[in-house]
């Protein structure tokens, strides 16, 4: 096995699939973070609500009708909950912000089961990306590969707008001193609904995109809203750089760790968020504020 070129192609996918995965959920909640100041626990229900959108869609116009609208339906939810929570718990606190939006987790959770019941919802693979793609000779699943080259596409956008572009230094000014970025002249109380809003959308989206994977169900935000802390905590606060190498960190040492050390893969990742936590509290690319 450990000679097998294969099998470490089949690994280091698997690891790069399920690392852009969680960029799409870290990113959003990580420039939350670190413009607003505002903890969203939350976010892993956004998720869940993306995931739903995207399976009554594609129930009534196909897999490309929820993977687009998926995402619109989960900011206008967004956009409910900051004029009704998020804006006016924004100088509240850190414990206010975790309790009310960790409410808010078990609201969204019980909304989700009127909706749509308890049963597990599917989505079918589009028939573009359905079969099997030969790559450095693996055969890997097309729609797999989607999902790498969709996280990649995000990050490559995203590092345009915030490193290119005038709305990109807006939001770097924001995040490391909005005071001062308020002074010049920069109205960030609608950036910050801005920010929200596209991170609620990339939520919505990463559901849409996971959907097709994992059984829809009402709990599946509670799932993965661990993994997405540890990616934001090992990345750093408010930093692309750092949401991105805390996903491939994640994604890596999670499926090497299940392949190699399947008894101590549970362990790794909080071992490695630890050390993580000892040798560098503020994460391995914190934004500069």
């Amino acid at each position: 096995m450990a000679h097998d070129l294969g099998f470490w192609t089949l690994q280091t996918l698997n690891a790069l699939q399920l690392s852009m995965l969680l960029f799409l959920l870290s990113i959003g909640l990580t420039v939350i973070f670190g413009l607003m100041h505002f903890v969203n626990l939350a976010h892993g229900s956004l998720y869940a609500l993306g995931a739903y959108f995207a399976a009554s869609l594609a129930a009534v116009g196909g897999y490309w009708m929820g993977f687009f609208l998926a995402p619109v339906a989960v900011a206008g939810i967004g956009i409910l909950l900051y004029s009704g929570f998020i804006k006016r718990m924004r100088k509240s606190g850190p414990m206010a912000q975790v309790l009310v939006t960790f409410g808010l987790i078990f609201a969204l959770l019980d909304l989700t089961r009127i909706f749509w019941g308890d049963l597990a919802l599917a989505i079918e693979v589009p028939s573009a990306l359905a079969g099997r793609l030969d790559f450095l000779g693996v055969e890997y699943p097309a729609y797999r590969l989607f999902i790498i080259v969709l996280g990649v596409a995000i990050f490559g956008l995203l590092a345009f707008v915030l490193g290119r572009t005038q709305i990109g230094a807006m939001i770097r000014a924001g995040v490391d001193n909005d005071a001062m970025a308020a002074c010049l002249g920069i109205n960030v109380e609608r950036m910050f609904f801005v920010v929200f809003c596209v991170g609620c959308a990339l939520a919505g989206l990463a559901g849409a995109v996971a959907a097709p994977l994992l059984s829809v169900t009402p709990d599946m935000g509670l799932h993965v809203l661990i993994p997405t802390l540890i990616v934001i905590v090992i990345g750093g606060l408010g930093s692309l750089k750092g949401a991105i190498a805390g996903s491939l960190i994640y994604g890596f040492v999670q499926t090497f760790g299940a392949v190699l050390a399947p008894q101590l893969a549970s362990v790794l990742i909080y071992a490695l968020l630890a050390a993580v936590l000892v040798i560098k509290p503020v994460g391995l690319f914190p934004a500069r504020g």
